[in-house]
């Protein structure tokens, strides 16, 4: 027991691996807020106004940071990467304030969400104010591959709204159709955030697909992880509230695998609450009850470490260094978090 006791204690102890790339890109980190801040302003008092309350509502800035890292792993040291980030982090919020508007979300990261204050209109239009300073930040690159980087990555972000919206309260969505959901609407941008870092320091193809591969993974891997954290305890820890996709009818991985190995019995409430949307109190417990019985939420995980193990094999092309040890820990972050 006693040595349960002190694993565990060392365990809690260890340096944060989202601290520890942080700190790695603190200074560039900067650089790049001064840029989203000035990239925001406007003579239309609302547009800042809007999209200051989403950018400052507590996100981690994970991709625009995997920008910086990638950037620094293969040694470049110009200036590029700093208003190139920026964008990642417009293209993220301006897919977020249209994502909320579509599931008619009320809620993200504990605050209320722009379109409850402000409305939809206002939303999607100061989403498309963020798409298109993204775009001006591309073409004030100069560089074509960049741009055509960034303009299929923003055309693959749209699609995978729409295809999310085909499988919308369908519970008798695929295993594969979900994937293709969240390779579209999150992973691509994890990784044209990563392949950026290769981009600006002009290396080798291997090393950019290398980094494609790493932030495609990682993308796959950390939202599998956050579908399950939405069915976890750990979201009572972190502030938030269980079961907002159920609430909302979300077909994510966990409700798919549960639906899977259901009776016709169990099947029939899986239609009732997620495709009709008709709840009752004591249904979230029961889903719950299902996901338990049924291994949904270990087997979520269990295929996001699958996921995760690619986006760190991906990574042994790069030579070790404290920033290679910084992104691997992102992985085993990204997966954690449902515990």
């Amino acid at each position: 027991m006693e040595n349960v006791v002190r694993i565990n204690r060392d365990k809690r102890e260890e340096p944060n691996a989202l601290d520890r790339l942080t700190a790695l890109v603190k200074n560039d980190m900067a650089r790049v807020n001064e840029v989203i801040i000035a990239r925001m302003q406007s003579p239309v008092a609302l547009i800042p106004q809007l999209a200051g309350h989403l950018i400052a509502s507590g996100g981690k800035r994970l991709r625009p940071m995997l920008t910086l890292a990638t950037a620094a792993l293969c040694g470049y040291d110009g200036d590029r990467h700093i208003p190139l980030a920026a964008c990642i982090e417009f293209l993220h919020s301006a897919t977020l304030l249209h994502d909320d508007v579509v599931d008619e979300s009320r809620l993200r990261r504990g605050n209320e969400t722009a379109n409850v204050l402000w409305g939809n209109q206002a939303s999607v239009l100061v989403g498309d104010f963020l798409f298109s300073r993204a775009f001006q930040v591309m073409t004030d690159d100069g560089s074509l591959d960049v741009l055509r980087l960034l303009s299929g990555t923003s055309a693959v972000l749209a699609e995978g709204e729409v295809l999310q919206l085909t499988t919308s309260n369908d519970v008798d969505t695929s295993e594969d159709s979900y994937l293709q959901v969240i390779s579209a609407k999150t992973a691509v941008l994890f990784a044209a955030a990563c392949q950026l870092g290769a981009i600006v320091a002009n290396r080798p193809a291997a090393e950019e697909e290398a980094l494609e591969s790493f932030g495609r993974n990682l993308g796959i891997a950390f939202q599998l992880a956050d579908d399950a954290l939405d069915y976890s305890a750990k979201q009572a820890t972190l502030g938030k509230s269980v079961g907002d996709d159920f609430r909302e009818g979300k077909i994510t991985l966990p409700v798919i695998l549960a639906y899977r190995r259901s009776d016709a019995e169990e099947r029939t409430f899986w239609r009732r609450t997620l495709e009709q949307v008709d709840q009752q109190d004591g249904d979230l417990e029961h889903a719950l009850a299902l996901m338990t019985k049924y291994r949904a939420l270990p087997d979520t995980i269990a295929r996001a470490r699958h996921y995760g193990a690619m986006a760190k094999d991906a990574l042994r092309l790069f030579a070790p260094s404290p920033t290679r040890d910084a992104l691997t820990g992102i992985v085993d972050f990204s997966v954690d978090r449902a515990f």
